[in-house]
């Protein structure tokens, strides 16, 4: 590589750098602990506790479990009922003072399984807080898309420095700490160490990341589009004056997609169905199957399969990229391995901007002595 080269790809790697880091570090930080934010909520009580299972297994009727969250939340309306894979003893009520209320006045609630009762509260807690500072700062979609923008920096910022790593350590064997070198020596052996070496995970991270801040986006664009496509021979329907039992819902979809279990139902007059239609998404009984849902449209009134049908390449891409994000996918030993990494790119993150200053100090001190002698001699 020729010295224009490296200095142009020097130039990248500072600027891309140091524009991103102070938002990378507060993503590095607040994602560290919403990688066991399952944990964190059940050490802190936040998380809803269900009772144990009954001897013959037998749970609740849906339709109990959605009266028993209107129940609670009078004069309001049912946008979603959600199924956790790992919480098989809750189901989650999501109410609102309308079908398509915004979604910051939504009440969140779980419910027992087996018997229909309250089970607490899901919308509370710390890691809320944490996870709108991560997704958005608190700023919605312009939050998300300005962190998706960060994200790919970022991505630049990794490729640079990849292209940069044998410049500047050919003279050097893999792995090799400078102990006896200054400060700042060291500490660049030492971030171009760490660097090297969690390379892989940090594109991931970052690649997911930036997708998911794309997911309104790709969400608006399926409801436009497929979700659009679904519904256009019902254009014109009513709204149901009576909706149709969610255990048969349920049913109705389970046979429209052997094998899957469902995620989510969403009600009439929701976003992600129509003024006339439930729309159940399914979801697989495998790792990775369990993150690609398949929509079914029922109809509201009868709770009869309307339609079904796969869902795009890019959304496929989004679901499978937010659980990987956080290391969610094969428990424990995986969210620590997710942790410790998490902990060693705060380290290069912060060694990076360490060593931007220290050059900058230094560069400063030379041209301030190089002007000083400059003038001792003109006195001279």
């Amino acid at each position: 590589m020729t010295a224009k080269a490296v200095r142009v790809w020097r130039w990248v790697h500072q600027w891309t750098s140091l524009v991103s880091t102070i938002f990378l570090l507060l993503l590095c930080l607040t994602g560290l602990p919403l990688i066991f934010h399952h944990e964190i909520d059940d050490w802190l009580g936040y998380a809803p506790q269900s009772r144990p299972a009954p001897a013959d297994g037998r749970k609740a009727a849906i339709d109990d479990i959605g009266r028993a969250a209107l129940a609670r939340e009078p004069g309001k309306v049912l946008q979603y009922l959600a199924w956790d894979k790992d919480e098989p003893g809750l189901v989650t009520a999501y109410v609102n003072r309308a079908a398509d209320g915004p979604p910051d006045e939504t009440v969140v609630a779980a419910f027992d399984a087996y018997d229909a009762q309250p089970a607490g509260r899901v919308d509370t807690g710390p890691m809320l807080v944490l996870l709108k500072l991560h997704t958005d700062m608190y700023l919605g979609l312009p939050g998300e898309l300005f962190l998706g923008g960060m994200g790919l920096l970022f991505l630049i910022a990794i490729a640079s420095g990849i292209v940069l790593y044998w410049p500047f350590t050919r003279r050097l064997d893999f792995g090799t700490l400078r102990r006896k070198s200054s400060r700042r020596v060291r500490w660049l052996d030492w971030h171009n160490l760490l660097g090297i070496t969690t390379v892989v995970w940090a594109i991931v991270v970052g690649a997911t990341g930036a997708i998911n801040t794309l997911a309104q986006p790709m969400l608006d664009q399926w409801r436009a589009t497929e979700l659009a496509a679904m519904v256009a021979r019902y254009a014109g329907a009513p709204a149901p004056a009576q909706l149709a039992s969610l255990d048969k819902v349920v049913a109705e979809a389970a046979k429209a997609a052997p094998g899957m279990e469902v995620a989510f139902i969403a009600f009439p007059g929701t976003p992600f169905s129509s003024s006339h239609h439930f729309a159940a998404f399914m979801r697989g009984d495998q790792p990775l199957t369990s993150r690609l849902l398949k929509p079914v449209l029922l109809d509201g009134a009868s709770g009869e399969v309307s339609d079904t049908r796969e869902l795009p390449l890019y959304l496929k891409a989004l679901f499978v990229s937010q659980p990987l994000h956080f290391g969610d996918y094969a428990g424990l030993p995986l969210k620590i391995i997710w942790a410790i990494l998490d902990v060693i790119t705060i380290v290069v993150l912060g060694s990076g901007l360490y060593l931007w200053a220290a050059r900058t100090v230094r560069r400063r001190s030379r041209t301030g002595e190089g002007a000083a002698l400059r003038a001792a001699r003109e006195a001279a």
